[in-house]
């Protein structure tokens, strides 16, 4: 499979993905409902978070990636980027960096990032798809996240073979289980300090079930079939974006699909929705209030600067931007980079 942008595909233009969310809907508007609800405009409660996607370079080509990420995207942040979060990070009270990408660690100064957070004591995660701990010249990453502290989200759509290789490609759960092994051999999943923590998407045009019964699943069969630990479970629903935005076109299933999740929202879950806390930087730091916005080219706005070098304080209590696609975060028991949040 080839991301969108090396297909031509129309939607790999986020003019075109704004469009098809935002003209002729047969639903309430995302900011109308916000405000039925009586919480428009939403607003950031400071940042506790900085989401750094440092490219769109990625070992695999998934069905679902609303980054359109894989081996032929060639985005990556520079050196002085990075530079500028460190400067953000050192005069903010930011704790925790969220490392993510594309795969993050094809990144050449992923390794020395990691580093240089850790040395200024924050809390860094790695937005992990697990085969890049197999894959050379990665063979000792397990180890260099164990040393650091690192905590790692990883992805596994599915606790079997069949769903998570539809989604992430042939072969790939077989690999997964093989790189969680490696990580619980280096006390993943159960040393109190390396946190391992799971990713479930649907795989379908569907919304992802309970959180803690399907943790329970995940946790019986990955101990009992393959020996492997974790420690939690996040259920992300997949964001009407990118190429999960493709399938629900060119399967028929977009209308349903947001209907669904319109029918679904959820005002507690408003409340609690990751952007209200993290602000996320591109490979160019340009900054977003979450990685689905940037990645929909929806950079912070309301008279906020628009680049980390501008960096201000103002941001953190920014008006967010938002469109119909925040529905995939306020439905049910909401959706995050962290899980359910409701």
């Amino acid at each position: 499979m080839k991301s969108l942008l090396a297909v031509k595909n129309p939607l790999a233009d986020t003019t075109e993905q704004l469009r098809i969310l935002e003209e002729n809907v047969s639903w309430v508007r995302f900011d109308d409902k916000l405000d039925k609800a009586e919480q428009f405009p939403l607003r950031a409660t400071g940042i506790e978070t900085l989401q750094v996607n440092v490219g769109r370079l990625c070992n695999q080509t998934c069905g679902h990636c609303h980054v359109d990420a894989g081996p032929d995207r060639k985005e990556i942040m520079p050196r002085e980027i990075f530079e500028h979060c460190l400067r953000v990070l050192d005069d903010s009270d930011i704790h925790t960096v969220d490392i993510t990408g594309g795969a993050p660690e094809l990144n050449p100064d992923f390794y020395w990032f990691v580093e240089e957070c850790r040395r200024r004591g924050l809390h860094v995660m790695d937005r992990c798809n697990l085969t890049i701990l197999l894959t050379r010249p990665h063979e000792k990453l397990a180890e260099f996240l164990a040393n650091h502290q690192v905590e790692i989200i990883a992805s596994l759509p599915y606790f079997q073979a069949k769903q998570t290789d539809a989604q992430r490609g042939e072969g790939v759960f077989e690999k997964s289980i093989e790189a969680l092994r490696l990580l619980n051999a280096f006390g993943y999943g159960t040393n109190e300090s390396l946190r391992l923590h799971l990713v479930y998407n649907p795989a379908g045009a569907f919304m992802a079930p309970n959180q803690s019964a399907m943790r329970d699943k995940y946790a019986r069969v990955l101990k009992q079939e393959y020996g492997v630990v974790f420690n939690d479970l996040y259920c992300i629903t997949n964001m009407p974006i990118g190429r999960f935005l493709d399938f629900l076109v060119t399967s028929g299933n977009y209308e349903d699909y947001m209907t669904a999740l319109v029918n679904a929202f959820n005002p507690a879950a408003a409340r609690g929705v990751m952007c209200r806390s993290l602000i996320s930087v591109d490979w160019q730091g340009f900054l977003y209030d979450c990685d689905f916005n940037q990645m929909l080219d929806l950079k912070v706005d309301h008279g906020m600067p628009k680049h980390i070098s501008q960096w201000h304080p103002s941001l953190n209590t920014r008006e967010i931007v938002t469109r119909n696609h925040c529905y995939g975060c306020t439905a049910g028991a909401g959706s995050s980079c962290g899980g359910t949040v409701a």
